[in-house]
């Protein structure tokens, strides 16, 4: 019988939302101290069994009658009947077609995750800004599979290994298969692995670059209006320049703060620029602020929105604008996230140099990762997967229209706000789907 056929036996035949309600439970409510808490964990965990047990029986007994007497077939069909039981109680009936259309697709499994954090695992509109506990217990699930963690962030890696250790475990994140890409792909962190366990990336930058960014780090608030001095602060980062809101995260005040930073970055940016080139170039600091907006207005619609809102667009034509500053910007990002920050960081280190530097270190040689990430820099590692042909990638229904129209393109794994475990669920069953596969 067909994988096609089973799904949807399995599917029609047990009232898999039920076990799936049940599995949850036993999962992410483990019995507490307390003796009619525990009697009904206890009556749940044996419905689930019985539940399970039916399924595993179903499908062993799915041998043909002249081999069923086989031990060998005997012990194979019983293996497939768990992994049907694993399906039914993780995905429902959606994410296990979905699973068995990406194994069809691609013909191969789940080898590593990579993971973006904000407004992917966890959402600050429907999570409290937690990573909830579904999505850590299937990623400690893949953990003991033996599929690797790539956490990529934006992030300072202080603060995501304090979380990851909180949500998932100091055993866990300090397994040797679990890898922190942060600040975009400045650093690599990969406990367990001796010298290599830390990878300080931004130090190959060459001196102009990195001179440039401890320029604007020391002027952008010494500089700055008393408003943006008082309403905003840096990101403990290592390398990248990121200028946050001290009020809340996507409020409309946030929103100014970080509209108004932006302008400011811009031109603070604009003017160590032009003292960096001061030996082969005569440029104002204001004029070479000028340019500055003038480029990333032109590179990004969201910082051109942000430019014309404040009447900060200049009248300047990039066709004109001086050989070396022009240069000097091509090798520099400037991102803005709505409401929540403006940051600087380094073309010449992205994600994706990140995540290839974390597989060296996992010895991941031949990846097929599922990358789930909501923004610009996410996008650059799906896109960075599928040249390479490594990976699938998922993105929130919020996330950037560049990302969504990839995602859409692809394999259109979009997922609700904050309900990062359905995708993760699909991966789940792709994977117990490709062992039935390989038998």
């Amino acid at each position: 019988m067909e994988q096609y056929d089973r799904l949807y036996r399995l599917y029609s035949e047990f009232d898999t939302e039920r076990l799936r309600d049940h599995q949850a439970f036993v999962d992410l409510f483990p019995p507490l101290d307390s003796r009619v808490a525990l009697q009904h964990w206890q009556e749940v965990s044996d419905a689930l069994a019985e539940q399970r047990a039916e399924i595993v029986e179903a499908f062993t007994t799915d041998a043909p009658r002249s081999l069923a007497t086989r031990p060998d077939v005997a012990a194979i069909t019983e293996e497939a009947g768990q992994v049907y039981a694993d399906i039914a109680a993780k995905a429902s009936r959606d994410q296990a077609f979905t699973a068995l259309d990406l194994l069809r697709t691609y013909e191969r499994p789940v080898n590593v995750l990579v993971l973006d954090v904000d407004e992917t695992l966890r959402s600050a509109g429907s999570t409290d800004n937690e990573i909830p506990r579904e999505v850590l217990h299937l990623l400690t699930e893949f953990h003991e599979a033996g599929v690797p963690i790539v956490i990529c962030t934006g992030q300072t890696l202080e603060n995501v290994k304090g979380f990851l250790i909180q949500g998932l475990g100091s055993e866990l994140v300090h397994s040797g298969t679990c890898s922190i890409v942060y600040e975009s792909g400045n650093g690599v962190f990969t406990p367990g692995h001796g010298a290599d366990s830390k990878q300080l990336l931004y130090e190959d930058l060459d001196d102009t670059v990195i001179a440039i960014f401890e320029g604007v780090r020391s002027r952008v608030f010494s500089d700055a209006a008393p408003e943006t001095r008082r309403g905003c602060h840096l990101q403990g980062n290592e390398f990248n320049v990121t200028i946050k809101p001290n009020a809340a995260t996507g409020s409309e005040r946030a929103r100014a703060l970080i509209d108004d930073a932006l302008v400011h970055q811009l031109d603070v940016l604009g003017a160590v620029a032009a003292d960096q080139l001061d030996g082969d170039l005569d440029l104002d600091p204001v004029v070479a602020g000028e340019w500055a907006r003038a480029t990333y207005a032109a590179a990004d619609p969201e910082i051109r929105g942000v430019l014309e809102s404040r009447d900060a667009v200049p009248d300047r034509d990039l066709g004109n604008a001086p050989p070396a500053l022009a240069s000097l910007f091509e090798r520099i990002d400037v991102a803005y996230y709505e409401a929540d920050a403006a940051e600087l960081t380094s073309r010449e280190l992205t994600k994706p140099d990140g995540v290839d530097a974390a597989y060296d270190v996992l010895g991941i040689d031949d990846p097929f990762a599922l990358v789930m990430g909501d923004s610009k820099t996410d996008l650059r590692v799906m896109q960075w997967a599928a040249t390479e042909d490594a990976g699938i990638a998922a993105a929130p229904e919020h996330a950037s229209p560049d990302v969504l129209e990839h995602v859409r393109s692809t394999d259109e794994l979009v997922f609700d706000r904050g309900h990062a475990a359905d995708t993760l669920r699909v991966a789940y069953a792709l994977n117990r789907l490709a062992e039935l596969e390989a038998e």
